[in-house]
Protein backbone atom coordinates (compact mmCIF):
# COMPACT_ATOMS: atom_id res chain seq x y z
CA UNK A 1 0.00 0.00 0.00
CA UNK A 2 1.26 3.56 -0.61
CA UNK A 3 1.89 5.86 2.35
CA UNK A 4 -0.43 7.95 1.77
CA UNK A 5 -3.28 5.55 0.90
CA UNK A 6 -2.25 4.33 4.51
CA UNK A 7 -2.39 7.78 6.33
CA UNK A 8 -5.84 8.36 4.47
CA UNK A 9 -7.17 4.65 6.31
CA UNK A 10 -5.95 5.65 9.43
CA UNK A 11 -7.85 9.29 9.36
CA UNK A 12 -10.50 7.36 8.14
CA UNK A 13 -11.05 5.25 10.79
CA UNK A 14 -9.67 7.32 14.05
CA UNK A 15 -13.23 8.18 15.21
CA UNK A 16 -15.65 5.08 15.31
CA UNK A 17 -17.72 4.99 12.65
CA UNK A 18 -21.30 3.24 10.84
CA UNK A 19 -19.03 1.10 8.44
CA UNK A 20 -20.68 -0.68 5.35
CA UNK A 21 -18.71 -3.66 4.30
CA UNK A 22 -19.74 -4.89 0.82
CA UNK A 23 -18.91 -8.13 -1.18
CA UNK A 24 -19.99 -9.20 -4.39
CA UNK A 25 -22.83 -10.70 -5.39
CA UNK A 26 -22.89 -14.36 -5.51
CA UNK A 27 -20.02 -14.34 -2.54
CA UNK A 28 -17.45 -16.75 -2.33
CA UNK A 29 -15.10 -17.86 0.08
CA UNK A 30 -12.55 -15.10 -0.29
CA UNK A 31 -15.48 -12.62 -0.38
CA UNK A 32 -16.45 -13.92 2.56
CA UNK A 33 -13.27 -14.40 4.27
CA UNK A 34 -12.36 -10.88 3.75
CA UNK A 35 -16.13 -9.30 4.90
CA UNK A 36 -16.06 -10.79 7.94
CA UNK A 37 -11.95 -10.53 8.82
CA UNK A 38 -12.64 -6.96 8.21
CA UNK A 39 -15.93 -6.78 10.37
CA UNK A 40 -14.09 -8.18 13.60
CA UNK A 41 -11.17 -6.27 13.10
CA UNK A 42 -13.45 -3.06 12.83
CA UNK A 43 -15.35 -4.79 15.83
CA UNK A 44 -12.42 -4.96 17.91
CA UNK A 45 -11.21 -1.20 17.22
CA UNK A 46 -14.67 0.34 18.70
CA UNK A 47 -16.13 1.02 15.39
CA UNK A 48 -19.77 -0.41 14.18
CA UNK A 49 -19.99 -2.48 10.84
CA UNK A 50 -22.47 -4.15 9.06
CA UNK A 51 -21.57 -6.85 6.07
CA UNK A 52 -24.44 -6.43 3.27
CA UNK A 53 -24.24 -8.85 1.31
CA UNK A 54 -26.38 -8.31 -2.27
CA UNK A 55 -27.76 -11.87 -2.70
CA UNK A 56 -27.77 -14.87 -0.37
CA UNK A 57 -23.64 -16.94 0.22
CA UNK A 58 -23.44 -20.46 -0.12
CA UNK A 59 -24.73 -22.96 2.62
CA UNK A 60 -21.27 -24.33 3.03
CA UNK A 61 -20.07 -21.02 4.43
CA UNK A 62 -22.38 -20.39 6.93
CA UNK A 63 -20.75 -21.75 9.96
CA UNK A 64 -17.90 -18.80 9.36
CA UNK A 65 -17.33 -16.41 12.48
CA UNK A 66 -20.13 -13.37 12.29
CA UNK A 67 -21.66 -14.95 8.98
CA UNK A 68 -25.19 -14.54 10.97
CA UNK A 69 -25.05 -10.64 11.38
CA UNK A 70 -24.90 -10.28 7.70
CA UNK A 71 -27.89 -8.30 5.91
CA UNK A 72 -28.33 -9.93 2.49
CA UNK A 73 -29.72 -6.96 0.37
CA UNK A 74 -32.19 -9.22 -1.84
CA UNK A 75 -34.04 -10.38 0.95
CA UNK A 76 -34.34 -6.93 3.11
CA UNK A 77 -34.05 -3.90 0.84
CA UNK A 78 -35.56 -1.13 2.79
CA UNK A 79 -33.36 -2.20 5.92
CA UNK A 80 -30.61 -2.30 3.85
CA UNK A 81 -31.03 0.87 1.94
CA UNK A 82 -31.47 2.63 5.52
CA UNK A 83 -28.30 0.94 6.44
CA UNK A 84 -25.71 2.26 3.66
CA UNK A 85 -27.20 5.75 3.45
CA UNK A 86 -26.61 5.89 6.67
CA UNK A 87 -22.81 4.45 6.66
CA UNK A 88 -19.97 6.91 7.41
CA UNK A 89 -17.79 4.72 5.46
CA UNK A 90 -17.57 1.51 2.72
CA UNK A 91 -15.71 -0.91 2.02
CA UNK A 92 -15.88 -2.92 -0.90
CA UNK A 93 -13.94 -6.14 -0.99
CA UNK A 94 -13.35 -8.71 -3.95
CA UNK A 95 -14.65 -6.93 -6.60
CA UNK A 96 -13.75 -3.34 -8.16
CA UNK A 97 -16.77 -2.47 -10.34
CA UNK A 98 -20.26 -1.55 -8.38
CA UNK A 99 -22.39 -3.39 -11.36
CA UNK A 100 -20.84 -6.52 -9.42
CA UNK A 101 -23.38 -6.10 -6.49
CA UNK A 102 -26.46 -6.38 -9.43
CA UNK A 103 -29.54 -4.80 -8.38
CA UNK A 104 -27.60 -2.79 -5.33
CA UNK A 105 -25.40 -0.96 -7.85
CA UNK A 106 -28.43 1.63 -7.88
CA UNK A 107 -28.43 2.24 -3.92
CA UNK A 108 -24.88 2.48 -3.80
CA UNK A 109 -24.07 4.97 -6.91
CA UNK A 110 -26.09 7.58 -5.36
CA UNK A 111 -24.12 7.59 -1.73
CA UNK A 112 -22.35 10.38 -0.43
CA UNK A 113 -20.00 8.65 1.96
CA UNK A 114 -16.48 7.40 0.80
CA UNK A 115 -15.36 4.17 -0.57
CA UNK A 116 -12.74 1.97 0.41
CA UNK A 117 -12.01 -0.63 -1.78
CA UNK A 118 -9.71 -3.76 -1.42
CA UNK A 119 -9.79 -6.07 -3.85
CA UNK A 120 -7.27 -8.01 -6.69
CA UNK A 121 -8.97 -8.04 -9.90
CA UNK A 122 -8.08 -6.32 -12.99
CA UNK A 123 -8.89 -2.94 -14.31
CA UNK A 124 -10.42 -1.46 -10.91
CA UNK A 125 -13.09 1.14 -11.79
CA UNK A 126 -12.30 4.47 -10.08
CA UNK A 127 -15.13 5.20 -7.56
CA UNK A 128 -13.17 4.87 -4.10
CA UNK A 129 -10.83 7.77 -2.22
CA UNK A 130 -8.81 5.05 -1.66
CA UNK A 131 -8.07 2.00 -3.75
CA UNK A 132 -5.87 -0.80 -3.00
CA UNK A 133 -5.82 -2.76 -6.22
CA UNK A 134 -3.29 -5.38 -6.76
CA UNK A 135 -3.73 -8.06 -9.16
CA UNK A 136 -0.61 -9.94 -8.06
CA UNK A 137 -2.17 -11.46 -4.93
CA UNK A 138 -4.03 -14.77 -5.41
CA UNK A 139 -7.35 -13.63 -2.70
CA UNK A 140 -8.64 -10.33 -1.38
CA UNK A 141 -8.19 -12.30 2.22
CA UNK A 142 -3.87 -12.27 1.46
CA UNK A 143 -4.78 -8.39 0.65
CA UNK A 144 -6.74 -8.14 3.88
CA UNK A 145 -3.78 -9.41 6.44
CA UNK A 146 -1.58 -7.05 4.16
CA UNK A 147 -4.01 -4.25 4.99
CA UNK A 148 -4.40 -4.64 8.87
CA UNK A 149 -0.49 -4.83 8.83
CA UNK A 150 0.36 -1.97 7.09
CA UNK A 151 -2.33 0.13 9.52
CA UNK A 152 -0.14 -0.90 12.31
CA UNK A 153 -2.65 -3.09 13.52
CA UNK A 154 -0.86 -6.75 12.89
CA UNK A 155 -1.42 -7.71 16.83
CA UNK A 156 -5.69 -7.30 16.09
CA UNK A 157 -5.40 -10.60 14.21
CA UNK A 158 -6.56 -13.32 16.76
CA UNK A 159 -7.80 -16.65 15.70
CA UNK A 160 -11.59 -15.33 14.46
CA UNK A 161 -10.21 -12.72 12.11
CA UNK A 162 -7.82 -15.05 10.90
CA UNK A 163 -10.08 -18.05 10.33
CA UNK A 164 -12.08 -15.82 7.53
CA UNK A 165 -8.53 -15.16 6.07
CA UNK A 166 -7.53 -18.47 6.51
CA UNK A 167 -10.90 -19.54 4.56
CA UNK A 168 -10.41 -17.08 1.50
CA UNK A 169 -6.91 -17.97 0.75
CA UNK A 170 -7.43 -21.66 1.09
CA UNK A 171 -10.65 -21.49 -1.63
CA UNK A 172 -8.99 -18.52 -3.61
CA UNK A 173 -5.74 -19.80 -4.16
CA UNK A 174 -7.46 -23.81 -5.19
CA UNK A 175 -5.86 -25.05 -1.70
CA UNK A 176 -2.79 -23.78 -2.38
CA UNK A 177 -2.32 -24.92 -6.05
CA UNK A 178 -2.80 -21.94 -8.14
CA UNK A 179 0.35 -19.94 -9.59
CA UNK A 180 -0.12 -16.46 -7.32
CA UNK A 181 0.25 -18.74 -3.76
CA UNK A 182 3.57 -17.90 -3.16
CA UNK A 183 6.09 -18.30 -0.08
CA UNK A 184 4.82 -15.55 1.20
CA UNK A 185 0.88 -16.73 1.28
CA UNK A 186 2.66 -20.05 3.37
CA UNK A 187 3.95 -17.90 5.87
CA UNK A 188 1.28 -15.78 6.47
CA UNK A 189 -0.86 -18.80 6.45
CA UNK A 190 1.88 -20.39 9.17
CA UNK A 191 1.16 -17.44 11.11
CA UNK A 192 -2.25 -17.84 11.09
CA UNK A 193 -2.38 -21.50 11.79
CA UNK A 194 0.10 -20.47 15.11
CA UNK A 195 -3.06 -18.33 16.29
CA UNK A 196 -5.10 -21.57 16.58
CA UNK A 197 -6.60 -21.44 13.15
CA UNK A 198 -7.95 -24.49 12.51
CA UNK A 199 -6.23 -25.88 9.29
CA UNK A 200 -7.47 -29.06 9.53
CA UNK A 201 -11.01 -29.00 10.11
CA UNK A 202 -11.52 -25.61 7.62
CA UNK A 203 -11.07 -28.05 4.37
CA UNK A 204 -13.34 -30.46 5.70
CA UNK A 205 -16.00 -27.59 6.54
CA UNK A 206 -15.60 -26.04 3.02
CA UNK A 207 -15.39 -29.63 0.67
CA UNK A 208 -16.54 -32.45 2.47
CA UNK A 209 -19.74 -31.68 4.18
CA UNK A 210 -21.94 -31.81 0.56
CA UNK A 211 -25.52 -32.72 0.44
CA UNK A 212 -26.55 -35.70 -1.80
CA UNK A 213 -28.11 -33.43 -4.45
CA UNK A 214 -24.78 -31.75 -4.55
CA UNK A 215 -22.64 -34.61 -5.45
CA UNK A 216 -25.69 -35.61 -7.78
CA UNK A 217 -25.08 -31.96 -9.79
CA UNK A 218 -21.59 -33.30 -10.27
CA UNK A 219 -21.95 -36.11 -11.25
CA UNK A 220 -24.67 -34.56 -13.98
CA UNK A 221 -22.10 -31.85 -14.70
CA UNK A 222 -19.38 -34.79 -15.33
CA UNK A 223 -22.35 -36.49 -17.36
CA UNK A 224 -22.91 -33.60 -19.12
CA UNK A 225 -18.73 -32.32 -20.34
CA UNK A 226 -17.83 -32.44 -23.77
CA UNK A 227 -13.66 -32.79 -24.84
CA UNK A 228 -12.31 -30.54 -27.90
CA UNK A 229 -9.17 -31.91 -28.06
CA UNK A 230 -7.48 -30.56 -30.76
CA UNK A 231 -8.39 -27.08 -29.10
CA UNK A 232 -7.62 -28.35 -25.33
CA UNK A 233 -10.68 -27.19 -24.30
CA UNK A 234 -13.35 -29.13 -22.05
CA UNK A 235 -16.80 -28.04 -21.17
CA UNK A 236 -19.98 -29.21 -19.45
CA UNK A 237 -23.22 -27.08 -18.82
CA UNK A 238 -25.98 -27.46 -16.12
CA UNK A 239 -29.88 -26.69 -17.21
CA UNK A 240 -31.99 -24.39 -14.80
CA UNK A 241 -34.31 -28.39 -15.24
CA UNK A 242 -31.52 -30.33 -14.10
CA UNK A 243 -30.53 -28.32 -11.25
CA UNK A 244 -34.11 -28.36 -10.24
CA UNK A 245 -33.98 -32.08 -9.85
CA UNK A 246 -31.41 -32.21 -7.83
CA UNK A 247 -32.77 -29.57 -5.23
CA UNK A 248 -30.41 -27.32 -6.08
CA UNK A 249 -29.44 -24.94 -3.29
CA UNK A 250 -27.08 -22.00 -3.78
CA UNK A 251 -23.35 -23.15 -3.77
CA UNK A 252 -23.82 -26.56 -5.30
CA UNK A 253 -21.93 -25.71 -8.41
CA UNK A 254 -18.78 -24.00 -6.94
CA UNK A 255 -15.51 -25.97 -8.21
CA UNK A 256 -17.43 -27.50 -10.71
CA UNK A 257 -15.31 -26.15 -13.69
CA UNK A 258 -11.73 -27.10 -12.32
CA UNK A 259 -13.16 -30.39 -13.09
CA UNK A 260 -11.76 -30.05 -16.75
CA UNK A 261 -8.56 -28.96 -16.42
CA UNK A 262 -8.07 -32.29 -14.40
CA UNK A 263 -8.18 -33.97 -18.20
CA UNK A 264 -4.80 -35.08 -19.75
CA UNK A 265 -3.85 -31.93 -21.75
CA UNK A 266 -6.91 -29.60 -21.16
CA UNK A 267 -5.71 -25.88 -20.84
CA UNK A 268 -9.28 -24.45 -21.25
CA UNK A 269 -12.06 -25.08 -19.56
CA UNK A 270 -15.72 -23.48 -18.92
CA UNK A 271 -19.23 -24.58 -17.38
CA UNK A 272 -22.65 -22.83 -18.19
CA UNK A 273 -25.32 -22.83 -15.71
CA UNK A 274 -28.88 -21.81 -16.72
CA UNK A 275 -30.61 -19.40 -14.33
CA UNK A 276 -34.29 -18.51 -15.44
CA UNK A 277 -34.80 -16.30 -12.13
CA UNK A 278 -32.44 -13.82 -14.40
CA UNK A 279 -32.64 -15.04 -17.74
CA UNK A 280 -29.18 -15.48 -18.36
CA UNK A 281 -26.43 -18.05 -18.60
CA UNK A 282 -23.47 -18.07 -15.83
CA UNK A 283 -20.35 -18.74 -17.14
CA UNK A 284 -17.21 -19.79 -15.57
CA UNK A 285 -14.08 -20.11 -17.21
CA UNK A 286 -10.96 -21.38 -15.64
CA UNK A 287 -7.03 -22.33 -17.73
CA UNK A 288 -4.10 -23.58 -17.26
CA UNK A 289 -0.50 -21.98 -18.49
CA UNK A 290 -0.69 -18.46 -20.52
CA UNK A 291 -3.96 -18.32 -21.88
CA UNK A 292 -6.11 -15.47 -20.79
CA UNK A 293 -9.61 -16.60 -19.99
CA UNK A 294 -10.52 -12.90 -18.24
CA UNK A 295 -9.80 -11.21 -21.55
CA UNK A 296 -11.60 -13.95 -23.22
CA UNK A 297 -14.32 -13.23 -20.72
CA UNK A 298 -14.41 -9.57 -21.25
CA UNK A 299 -14.21 -9.30 -24.80
CA UNK A 300 -17.24 -12.42 -25.77
CA UNK A 301 -18.97 -12.85 -22.79
CA UNK A 302 -19.66 -9.37 -20.83
CA UNK A 303 -17.24 -10.90 -17.41
CA UNK A 304 -14.09 -10.64 -16.16
CA UNK A 305 -11.70 -11.97 -13.48
CA UNK A 306 -7.98 -13.12 -13.43
CA UNK A 307 -5.98 -14.47 -15.90
CA UNK A 308 -6.61 -18.27 -14.99
CA UNK A 309 -10.00 -17.75 -13.75
CA UNK A 310 -12.68 -15.58 -14.96
CA UNK A 311 -16.67 -15.78 -15.21
CA UNK A 312 -19.61 -13.85 -17.32
CA UNK A 313 -22.92 -14.63 -18.90
CA UNK A 314 -24.95 -14.88 -21.89
CA UNK A 315 -28.32 -13.86 -22.52
CA UNK A 316 -29.25 -15.84 -25.22
CA UNK A 317 -30.38 -19.58 -24.98
CA UNK A 318 -28.12 -22.12 -23.69
CA UNK A 319 -27.98 -24.04 -27.21
CA UNK A 320 -26.96 -20.17 -28.75
CA UNK A 321 -24.37 -19.19 -25.94
CA UNK A 322 -22.62 -22.66 -26.71
CA UNK A 323 -22.67 -22.71 -30.08
CA UNK A 324 -21.04 -19.02 -29.96
CA UNK A 325 -18.61 -20.59 -27.57
CA UNK A 326 -17.62 -23.49 -29.78
CA UNK A 327 -17.23 -21.14 -32.67
CA UNK A 328 -14.67 -19.14 -30.61
CA UNK A 329 -12.61 -22.24 -29.44
CA UNK A 330 -12.15 -23.32 -33.23
CA UNK A 331 -10.32 -19.49 -33.86
CA UNK A 332 -8.41 -19.85 -30.31
CA UNK A 333 -4.51 -20.25 -30.37
CA UNK A 334 -3.99 -22.35 -27.03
Amino acid sequence: MKIQDIQAIQLLLSTPKKIAIIPHRGPDGDAMGSTLGLYHFLLKNKHHPVVVSPNEFPDFLAWMPGSETIKIFEKDKQNCTQILEEAELIFTLDFNALHRTGEMEHVLAKLTAPFVMIDHHQKPDDYAVVTYSDTSFGSTCEMLYNFISHLGKKEDIDKTIGTCIYTGILTDSGSFRFPKTTGTTHRIVAELIDLGVENTEIPSLLFDNSSFGRLQILGRALQNMKVITEHKTAYTTLTQLELNSFDYVKGDTEGIVNYGLSIKGILFTAIFIENKEEKIIKISFRSQGDFDVNQFARDYFNGGGHRNAAGGKSEVSMEETIRKFEDLVTKLSI
